[in-house]
């Protein structure tokens, strides 16, 4: 087969702070994209989420280059599908295989963050231990950071620390920065409780610096126990920076404490650090908690006069203070002002209208927003879908409901296990069994296994109807998607 050699690299991470960040790491786009790869990403997709026992043999069949930048995008695919964990690894295993290929930083941490999401522990290690004798520079602390944050996410804190502790080995430089990736794991997974009794536990064993306690304010959610821990910063003779500041001034806002919030803006600028956009865009939430929609309007007019230019972030502070207020008209005007800046709304911006649509039970407008998302090439998420799912369950819109699954399963958006869920409900509750068994057959050929729930649900309504052969074929379809796994 023929192989594209790339040399092993561990792609960087950017975020505001240009700090790890697992979630925005995953979200990167290819910019390079082309009508052809992606053809190719579609064709490899569709056979290694397809049951089969002649993988290898049927991706040597297409004669497609499997390329670093291909397999990324192939495991990007899955991830975001939620196909079969095992079809992938089997994947990943055959193109590392091949003498001379080494998988890309981004490839090799995909494939780990598949595992864990299913749990497959045992696998997660055995893949590193391979990539640690192949070529050790690849697991980074980025790697760390995709473990942890799958142990933690079903495990307890102390065998999160031990799967910390086994890194050791295998990161090269294991310090302060995999340290930082503990904490920053166990903020968002656990509590900041945690956290804060490993930041303790450990802090002899690795040097904290800014970093480290830039994650542990960003956890607080207690004014009190944040200004505590700015003041040991000092103590430590540890600068804050922007990012600290940032974070105070967050804590204050998320608490309605807008005055604390503006005092540690002007003490920023005192050291001589100007407020940037992500400031900015912190003083607009807190300014729509104290329902002040305005008022936090007039803030993106201010950052322009410091040479702050709002960002799609900023926009939908201000379009999701606009929507609590139930000014949806004022809310639609900053998407206006967000495009003719240049700025293209994303999903959140969107979810921010769905989720009021959602209270309002207003399916037309949904409807509408999400015709509208489509045109301009800005793909739901599993929120935007669950919302108009839902929404559609309420007003038993079967067709609707059936275009958007339909969608789904073309563009290969939202997450079809949670989606499935309710479009079964909805489907059984009206005796639409054809249309669930197609929908459930869909399902199982992209490599997803539908709820237990679901299956007794269509399994009770076929045998009421005598429906005894599709039955059949649905529990075959299943046990051969089980076996797999």
């Amino acid at each position: 087969m023929t192989i594209h050699l790339r040399s092993p690299s561990c792609r960087q991470i950017r975020t505001r702070y240009d700090t790890p960040s697992t979630m925005l790491f995953f979200n990167r786009h290819f910019s390079s994209q082309t009508p052809h790869l992606n053809d190719d990403v579609q064709t490899v997709f569709s056979i290694i989420t397809t049951p089969s026992s002649y993988m290898k043999r049927s991706l040597k069949s297409t004669q497609i280059l499997l390329s670093n930048d291909l397999i990324d995008q192939v495991l990007k695919r899955v991830r975001f599908s939620h196909a079969n964990p095992l079809q992938a690894l089997e994947f990943y295993k055959i193109t590392a295989s091949r003498k001379g290929f080494y998988h890309t930083g981004f490839s090799l941490d995909t494939m780990l963050y598949i595992l864990g999401r299913s749990r497959k522990f045992d696998q997660i290690w055995e893949v590193l231990t391979e990539t640690k004798n192949k070529d050790k520079t690849q697991i980074s602390n980025r790697t760390v950071m995709v473990v942890l944050g799958r142990v933690a996410k079903v495990c307890s804190v102390r065998q999160t620390v031990e799967s910390f502790r086994k890194f050791r080995k295998l990161v090269p430089g294991f310090g302060t920065e995999s340290y930082n990736g503990l904490l920053r794991t166990l903020c968002q997974e656990k509590s900041m409780s945690d956290a804060r009794n490993v930041y303790h536990s450990l802090k002899r064993e690795f040097e904290p610096n800014v970093q480290t306690f830039n994650i542990l304010l960003s956890g607080w959610k207690s004014s009190e126990e944040a200004e505590g821990f700015f003041e040991e910063m000092s103590e430590m003779s540890v600068e804050p920076d922007i990012v600290s500041y940032n974070c105070l001034v967050d804590v204050y806002c998320k608490g309605r404490e807008i005055d604390k919030a503006y005092k540690a803006v002007e003490k920023m600028r005192e050291e001589g650090m100007s407020p940037d956009v992500i400031t900015y865009t912190s003083l607009i939430g807190g300014l729509g908690l104290v329902g002040q929609p305005d008022k936090a309007k007039d803030v993106l007019k201010e950052m322009k006069e410091f040479g702050i230019y709002p960002d799609v972030a900023a926009y939908n502070a201000a379009i999701r203070n606009f929507c609590i207020a139930k000014r949806l008209g004022d809310a639609y005007k900053l998407i206006e002002e967000m495009a003719g800046k240049g700025l293209s709304p994303n999903a959140t911006t969107y979810n921010v209208f769905f989720r009021s649509f959602y209270w309002f039970n207003d399916l037309r407008s949904s409807w509408k927003l999400y015709k509208k998302m489509r045109e301009v090439g800005c793909l739901p998420n599993t929120q935007s879908c669950m919302f108009l799912i839902r929404l559609m369950k309420r007003q038993e819109k079967v067709d609707l409901a059936l275009e958007l699954w339909n969608d789904m399963v073309d563009k290969g958006f939202g997450s079809y296990i949670l989606v499935s869920d309710v479009l079964f409900d909805l489907l059984c509750d009206l005796g639409k069994l054809v249309d669930a068994e197609r929908c459930f057959l869909q399902m199982v050929e992209k490599g997803q296994r539908p709820s237990n729930a679901s299956f007794r649900r269509i399994k009770v309504l076929m045998e009421l109807a005598n429906k005894h052969e599709a039955l059949q074929n649905l529990s075959e379809k299943l046990e051969l998607f089980s076996s797999s796994r």
